[in-house]
């Protein structure tokens, strides 16, 4: 058997509660009960020693009162040891005022001058005087002739300070048994008292935390905890909890992965473990709605924000990177297909118009046009080819050429343009061209004379790419907020968001230290501009000419 089973049965046997407000009212009032015992029996154990220490005070004070008398001195030594003589009579008036058991006055040889009873007068003391005789006060706790006292002895001298003998006074033990019987009934009062408030207090605790618990058991919360943590590190969201000041203090394994963080940022604030941008601002709130996009490195995310009752936050994030790919093939296989569709077109208009020369046998004719159509595609395509060297980005502009011709755009590139065969990240440039070469396309659509213009160029290590379009242009006020993720003028398609285009041309290009802005063009509409200063790897050194062996046979003869 199990320890958790055997426990478990053994909690059932003995009729423990299940819920956790019972179990920790129980333990509470436990705890409240044994402490108010434990402080009675440590309030007790010293009590009695207290009364005792009272009362052979107190027996010492009547002693000392009882030998400061003048009087009983000089009738000590000037009297006979009798029932009916003046110490005596002293003693037994002192004894009736302070409700002593005992005033017994004795010469230095311990034969006592005084008792309660008349028949002890005369004989010696049942206990050994010496001490006080020598001087000494004496407080002690002793039995004698009457039984078990708290006795005070003191010396007994004379006008001229000899000791003519000692006085000893008894307060009867029964008495400080009774006081101390007597005050263990208010001690227990008191400690009920207590026990009694310790349980409302328990009781009020134990009932907010079965408010805060929703009356649960230990082991549903045990269970709920195991359950979150298989879900909060199963699912493919990322998952944010934040406090009331705006901290972390939990991530899942999927939003570490998507924000690129680790254990450290738990504990810091947004600002610190992600950074100033739109990622902080989203998941701490200063940005408001649903499904708000963001871009953290090179993916898209989408992102949620809930506020919890403790003053904290809940943000989920999920990755559009594939889906918003995806999107953007779908618009690029759509403008090809269509760019396509035109071109069957017109390669069958074409094909019409060199059947109808041939059967007309104008065959010189039907020769040149041919030339014609296929130098004018060969002519784009060894232009691109001849000014931009990188294979992925010549095909691209190739494309987006054909695309353009479809759209009724005039897609050139600029005299200036040239770039080498040694991009360090051709995927990153020819995402960064593409974006800005389809919002160009975008922009200058359906306007007469639409012309967008494409220059790169290698200056070092540096690339600068410039794309001018002949569109309507962006006014300054929004020149920043184009490259601000979720923000754009065009209208949403339905499987994709817009707004995060320029966003990722802005973060690729700073990531490669460089920088990206937008002006007006020179003749209308916009101009967008990005510097990557190390786009370029070094030039592989030129070979050494071989030198020739004639020449190599004339200097050997010299």
């Amino acid at each position: 058997m199990s320890p958790t089973s055997l426990v478990r049965r053994l909690r059932l046997r003995l009729g423990l509660p299940r819920r956790m407000f019972a179990q920790v009212l129980l333990m509470q009032v436990a705890i409240a009960a044994g402490v108010a015992v434990l402080a009675t029996g440590l309030f007790l154990a010293p009590l009695s020693d207290q009364l005792d220490d009272q009362a052979m005070r107190r027996a010492l004070s009547i002693a000392q009162t009882t030998a400061a008398q003048p009087r009983i001195a000089t009738d000590l030594t000037t009297t006979p040891a009798t029932a009916s003589g003046p110490v005596q009579r002293e003693a037994e008036r002192i004894r009736a005022a302070t409700r002593a058991e005992y005033v017994v006055v004795m010469d230095r040889r311990g034969v006592r001058w005084s008792h309660p009873t008349a028949s002890e007068i005369g004989r010696l003391v049942s206990t050994d005087p010496g001490r006080a005789l020598a001087g000494h006060e004496v407080m002690q706790i002793d039995d004698g002739t009457l039984g078990r006292t708290a006795r005070g002895k003191v010396p007994l001298r004379d006008e001229e300070g000899r000791i003519v003998g000692a006085v000893s006074v008894g307060i009867a033990y029964d008495s400080v048994r009774a006081r101390l019987l007597h005050a263990i009934p208010g001690l227990f009062a008191y400690a009920g008292g207590a026990l009694a408030v310790g349980a409302l207090a328990a009781w009020l605790i134990s009932r907010r935390l079965q408010r805060q618990t929703r009356d649960l058991a230990f082991s549903d919360i045990s269970a709920l905890l195991a359950e979150r943590e298989a879900m909060l590190h199963g699912i493919r969201e990322g998952v944010v909890a934040l406090d009331r000041t705006g901290r972390i203090r939990l991530l899942n394994d999927e939003a570490r992965r998507l924000l690129g963080l680790g254990d450290e940022a738990v504990g810091r604030s947004l600002d610190e473990a992600l950074g100033t941008g739109r990622t902080a601002d989203v998941l701490a709130g200063r940005v408001t709605g649903t499904d708000l996009l963001t871009v953290r490195g090179q993916r898209v995310l989408v992102a949620n924000r809930m506020p919890t009752d403790d003053g904290g936050a809940v943000a989920t994030l999920r990755d559009r990177t594939e889906l918003e790919q995806l999107g953007r093939e779908l618009d690029s296989t759509r403008g090809l297909i269509d760019a396509l569709r035109a071109q069957d077109h017109e390669h069958a208009n074409r094909m019409h118009t060199l059947l109808g020369l041939l059967e007309l046998e104008m065959y010189d004719d039907a020769v040149e046009f041919v030339g014609e159509v296929v130098g004018d595609h060969r002519a784009t395509s060894e232009e691109v080819a001849e000014k931009i060297q990188d294979p992925l980005l010549a095909a691209l502009l190739v494309g987006k050429a054909t695309v353009a011709a479809e759209r009724g755009v005039a897609l050139r590139l600029s005299e200036r343009t040239g770039l080498p065969d040694r991009l360090v990240d051709p995927q990153g440039l020819v995402t960064v061209v593409g974006n800005l070469v389809d919002n160009a396309l975008d922009a200058v659509a359906a306007t007469p004379h639409a012309r967008v213009e494409v220059e790169l160029r290698a200056e070092g290590r540096a690339v600068t790419l410039v794309v001018r379009d002949t569109g309507p242009g962006i006014p300054v006020e929004q020149r920043e907020l184009i490259f601000t993720e979720g923000w754009s003028t065009k209208q949403r398609p339905a499987h994709r968001e817009r707004g995060i285009g320029l966003s990722l041309v802005r973060r690729l290009t700073e990531r490669q230290g460089g920088t990206a802005r937008v002006d007006e063009a020179a003749g209308g509409g916009a101009e967008f501009t990005v510097v990557l200063p190390e786009a370029l790897t070094e030039p592989a050194p030129a070979p050494a000419e071989p030198v020739a062996a004639h020449t190599v046979a004339e200097e050997e003869s010299r």
